[in-house]
């Protein structure tokens, strides 16, 4: 593994292209099981006086077990260079493909959790407060086509508890 633990602090981020053009894969388990999926929701910052990554996980998604069966999820960030990589983990289910064998991701376990030794920028993040989309609190109807042919997702908040830049 070739990460070193670095304070949020230090880094200067743009979360609009990190988030919503390059993605990231949202991964939960451990090297006894894991799933990891590719997002382009999601928002980083401070609520609750800690640093923090909120992801939405629709319940359909085989990640979603993941994630409510497990305290800590990762974020992990790639460079253009895993664009295809991350394109097949966004499109294809854990549940039918291996998607480290289909990629070629290396699957690191660290801090009792699952990462990618490809990776950029990797968070940890603890489970802190969780809730469901619903409809009935739409201000904007316009933003429910999105559910149009799935469930609403569930919100996750972690609190960002580590992070590993690549060295």
């Amino acid at each position: 593994m070739s990460f070193s633990k670095v304070n949020l602090l230090d880094l200067n981020l743009n979360p609009f292209k990190m988030i919503g053009k390059q993605w990231y894969l949202l991964t939960a388990g451990n090297n006894e099981g894991y799933n990891t999926m590719t997002a382009s929701w999601g928002q980083m910052g401070e609520i609750w006086g800690v640093p923090t990554f909120t992801c939405l996980v629709r319940p359909s998604r085989y990640t979603y077990e993941f994630v409510e069966k497990n305290d800590i999820f990762t974020v992990s960030f790639f460079g253009d260079e895993q664009k295809k990589a991350l394109s097949f983990c966004g499109s294809h289910s854990g549940r039918e493909y291996d998607k480290v064998k289909e990629t070629g991701l290396t699957p690191v376990f660290i801090d009792g959790t699952t990462a990618f030794d490809e990776a950029n920028l990797v968070f940890i993040c603890k489970k802190i407060y969780e809730d469901k989309i619903e409809k009935d609190l739409f201000l904007d109807k316009s933003k429910l086509s999105f559910y149009d042919s799935d469930a609403f997702h569930k919100i996750y908040i972690g609190e960002i508890i580590a992070a590993y830049k690549k060295d």
